[in-house]
């Protein structure tokens, strides 16, 4: 599903991938709402990891359920979601 709107489709190559992973035994709501024409909300199960694209200044809001809210319980900044390549040497099978 396709998350962003026209205004940001030539901004699309300054999109980072994400990562975050929902670390609590209760549900989660993840939203950024810090970029203009921006929509992204996704419900996080516990144990669930999200890989996401969003542009290195959005802000992650994590949510967490109770019985009948949600409270905000956390603010991220997608700069530090970001995944980072990195290259593990191959071992050689013989």
């Amino acid at each position: 599903m396709r998350q962003l709107s026209s205004s940001l489709d030539r901004h699309e190559t300054d999109l980072v991938l994400c990562y975050y992973m929902n670390p609590t035994s209760r549900i989660q709501i993840a939203r950024i709402q810090n970029i203009e024409n921006w929509y992204f909300e996704r419900v996080i199960f516990p144990g669930e990891r999200l890989l996401f694209k969003a542009p290195l200044e959005a802000q992650l809001e994590i949510s967490t359920s109770e019985t009948v809210s949600a409270v905000l319980s956390d603010k991220i900044l997608c700069q530090q979601l970001q995944v980072k390549k990195t290259l593990r040497p191959v071992e050689a099978e013989f």
